[in-house]
């Protein structure tokens, strides 16, 4: 485990000292050379790994921060070899020193994060350069290392944007083992077609980008690819689709993001099987993913029906995870000027930005007007306008106008839901509620109310964007790192 990264000291500027070399496992060379004269190994074996230590000690040393960190896993691996070789692999002293040396390029890290600067010079890493460095900056979030949440959020970021510039993911994302995928796709999206497969003994769902895209347009879908993989897998909830990895295997010279396969379909297909039941219990459910979203500043950008499945528990799941993108967190709350999505749940602020004096943005304020809009759906099969063409619907709802509350059908939309509804997709943004009134107002069945994983948010009302916020969208989730602030 590594040191708390506040516990270790370097260079008082390690990224530009011309007269400190840096080496990252100081600890683990010395205890290995300490290793070398006590060994029982013959004496012209022992003096082959004295001379080899002492060349890895020169050839580990880095003049910046940035290379020590990009050298650092394949230094590591060079040196457990060593060690295996000394018959040191479970000694205590070489896992004190390993963890004292990667306490160390912990607090490297943490110096190039409070360092705006040293941005630009990590962004310009190509190739293996780059994969390192995000392989190790990947390695240290997924054990928990980075003490701050704030570093944490700066980590994910450099991971994202040096991610766009070099086209590449950390290894770490990448499983192996797929098998059994069936010879043509069971559903097909915007870009890619789902496939069914077989991974861990379960059946999962392979999303694959189709072959016959070229040029610039493949650029951009592989892209929105790495934006969807990067956020979708640091998103751990019941009500959210889980992420398991990228398969490579599958298919030649291309990627599948692999998830769980829901045999229940969307809650479109389930509600339609089972006579409309628990439309409440789901409604709660799609509000609490959509909490945990927002509670950690990203808002689903294409919130309907088609994009929520049900679990094998009948849970349900919100899904879709391809278009995302980071607001700045002011108070335009300004994410992305692409409009992709269903113009059917859109917001009026979305379909009209220049009546509400702001650019196109989606935000928690407009995914609120969405969830209504799914209230609706969910309860009678079809979203808000729907008898009317797109454009028709948009003029409706730039209007001001909202669909008549449905006088039949089963089951019924309560009174109280049906108020509930109106202010969720009222026409001014500032007046929608927050998430987390959303599903105090939710709630089913009262008496089995779950307590929400999400933090508190300040204040009862929304308006745009004020804390930051990511836009999900793919047919749904939509990541823009270029107005990312965190």
């Amino acid at each position: 485990m590594f040191p708390s990264s506040r516990s270790m000291v370097i260079p008082s500027n390690p990224g530009t000292s011309q007269d400190t070399k840096i080496v990252v496992y100081q600890a683990l060379i010395a205890l290995l050379q300490d290793a070398c004269t006590m060994s029982t190994l013959p004496p012209s074996d022992v003096n082959s790994f004295q001379l080899a230590l002492e060349g890895h000690r020169h050839s580990m040393s880095s003049e910046s921060v940035v290379g020590a960190i990009v050298d650092s896993l394949k230094n590591r691996k060079i040196l457990l070899e060593v060690a295996s070789r000394l018959r040191l692999a479970s000694d205590l002293n070489l896992r004190t020193a390993l963890g004292a040396d990667e306490g160390r390029l912990v607090t490297f890290l943490v110096f190039i994060l409070d360092t705006k600067s040293m941005e630009d010079s990590i962004l310009m890493l190509e190739d293996d350069s780059a994969q390192c460095f995000m392989d190790v900056v990947q390695e240290v979030l997924d054990k928990g290392f980075l003490m701050a949440p704030e570093h944490s959020s700066k980590a994910r970021r450099l991971i994202r944007k040096l991610s766009e510039s070099c086209e590449r993911l950390p290894s770490a994302l990448f499983i192996t083992g797929v098998s059994g995928r069936e010879e043509h796709p069971t559903f097909g999206g915007g870009f890619g077609d789902i496939y069914r497969a077989s991974y861990d003994n379960q059946v999962v769902a392979l999303k694959h980008m189709r072959h016959f895209l070229r040029g610039a347009e493949l650029r951009r879908i592989r892209l929105k690819f790495c934006r969807e993989a990067l956020l979708w897998k640091d998103l751990h909830h019941p009500h959210i689709l889980p992420f398991i990895g990228i398969d490579r295997e599958s298919f030649p010279a291309s990627l599948c993001m692999v998830s769980p396969w829901l045999e229940h379909g969307t809650v479109l297909k389930y509600l339609n099987d089972h006579d409309r039941q628990n439309v409440d219990k789901l409604l709660f459910e799609v509000a609490q993913g959509l909490e945990y979203l927002h509670s950690h500043n990203i808002v689903h950008g294409d919130l309907r029906g088609s994009n929520i499945l049900v679990n094998k528990d009948w849970s349900a799941c919100l899904a879709d995870f391809g278009l995302s993108g980071f607001s700045d967190g002011g108070s335009t709350g300004q994410t992305s000027s692409k409009r992709a999505g269903s113009a059917y749940w859109m917001a009026p602020e979305l379909l009209a930005p220049e009546q509400f004096g702001t650019k196109f943005s989606r935000t928690q304020a407009s995914n609120v007007y969405a969830f209504g809009c799914v209230c609706l759906e969910l309860y009678t099969g079809h979203p808000p306008f729907s008898e009317l063409s797109e454009v028709g619907a948009m003029l409706k709802v730039v209007d001001g106008k909202r669909p008549q509350r449905p006088s039949d059908g089963t089951p019924v939309i309560t009174d109280l839901l049906w108020h509930n509804i109106s202010t969720y997709w009222v026409q001014k943004p500032a007046a929608r509620p927050l998430t987390k009134v959303v599903v105090r107002n939710m709630a089913w069945p009262a008496s089995e109310q779950q307590t929400s994983t999400s933090p508190n948010l300040n204040g009862e009302v929304q308006g745009q964007t004020t804390d930051g916020s990511v836009i999900l969208l793919y047919g749904v989730f939509s990541l823009f790192l270029d107005t990312a602030t965190d």
